[in-house]
């Protein structure tokens, strides 16, 4: 017999935290699965009874997540996110943190799970954050570089998708150090994709933790966009990941976009060229890789963040070819393709910085600058 699932409406005072029109409950054993596939769905029957309201309604000024009504709330939830030690369980914290800056951004990015993998305590910081630079009319909203680096990956990567050989009528998306991303559950662009989230076992049962503590409080949870989603365990830092990700289904023969988005940062300098060079070498079809880059004095803000920073490069469109990439292009935020109408003041750092050579590692007063660098590259 067929199941009827409601897809229920927010309240009048809607919040960022989901996307109406996409807001459908999840069977508990198609999501807890660590091989999730829409033709597990079939036997669904959905009916949408959400309101009409404009999902992106809000706007650049208007960045309040409703932290009294917000899923991050649960009891449940609250207590996963109260676990996390902050020294030991820096990579989850630092992957909640990148969550609840897609969350406070989410009039433009459109994250449904994005608040409750931020957690309460990383909303609230950044809220408060966010306030003070409207307060002031600061040139750099807090959060913002999160917003266009996510939709940085997100506008490449369809666009990636699009170029491939119309031949091939099956894609790959691996995500290294996937984190709280939520790419499987709100891109349409993924409709035909097979997607892979790889990171460390611990993460991933974080993950999945979080999403079975909202199945279990009855609350309603996106339904899958991606064709598929096979969760991947394995330590990318010290462990045979990509063994581990061909056993769970990747194949080396088909079309593959890689995303590796705040990520090779956390590794040793050796283990980043590695994974790089293990990309292109092992790939038999097209292959694009999708990256940020920091550049060497960004490093050093890891005592600031209260996280750990190792690998960096001031220019990748040379490293990348003595790994096997033959295309590269790197851009930064705020040029054309890295602003989407959120850095607009021309006096704003992130303009300064693009006009200001690479070479030049620091501005007249000896401040040093601090670039991320967005990186296309394909292989071979």
């Amino acid at each position: 017999m067929p199941i009827l699932l409601l897809a229920c409406s927010p309240s009048s005072a809607w919040s960022p935290r989901l996307c109406p029109r996409r807001c459908n409950l999840k069977l508990h054993e198609l999501l807890v699965s660590m091989n999730v596939s829409k033709e597990q769905q079939q036997s669904v029957t959905v009916v949408d009874l959400s309101c009409d309201e404009d999902d992106t309604a809000h706007v650049p000024g208007m960045l309040g997540v409703n932290l009294e009504t917000s899923q991050c709330q649960l009891k449940a939830i609250r207590r996963l996110h109260k676990s996390l030690d902050p020294e030991r369980d820096y990579l989850e914290r630092s992957a909640c943190q990148t969550a609840a800056g897609r969350a406070l951004w989410n009039h433009v990015i459109h994250d449904p799970l994005a608040e409750v993998f931020a957690g309460d305590v990383f909303l609230r910081g950044l809220q408060e954050k966010v306030r003070r630079d409207q307060d002031k009319n600061a040139r750099e909203t807090a959060g913002v570089m999160m917003a266009v680096r996510t939709l940085w990956f997100d506008t490449r990567l369809a666009e990636a998708l699009s170029q491939f050989d119309s031949s091939s009528s099956e894609y790959q998306v691996v995500l290294l150090g996937a984190g709280m991303d939520a790419r499987a559950y709100r891109l349409r662009s993924l409709k035909d994709c097979s997607v892979f989230e790889v990171d460390s076992a611990k993460a991933l049962h974080f993950k999945e933790s979080i999403l079975q503590a909202m199945l279990e409080a009855g609350e309603p949870l996106p339904m899958l966009e991606a064709k598929s989603l096979h969760r991947v365990a394995s330590d990318i830092a010290t462990e045979d990941w990509f063994g581990r990700l061909k056993a769970a289904g990747f194949k080396v023969q088909l079309p593959t976009v890689w995303i590796l988005e705040g990520f090779l940062y956390y590794l040793q300098e050796a283990r980043a060229k590695e994974t790089l060079k293990c990309i292109s070498q092992n790939c038999e079809n097209e292959t694009v890789v999708l990256a940020d880059f920091m550049n060497e004095s960004s490093i050093h803000l890891a005592h600031e963040l209260k996280t750990h920073f190792y690998f960096h490069s001031d220019w990748p469109e040379e490293l990348l070819p003595k790994l096997g990439y033959s295309r590269v292009k790197v851009s930064q935020i705020g040029d054309p393709d890295a602003n989407f109408g959120l850095i607009n003041d021309e006096l704003n750092l992130f303009h300064q910085m693009r006009r200001v050579s690479r070479h030049v590692k620091a501005d007249v007063n000896g401040k040093p600058y601090r670039r991320l660098l967005l990186v296309e590259s394909w292989a071979p």
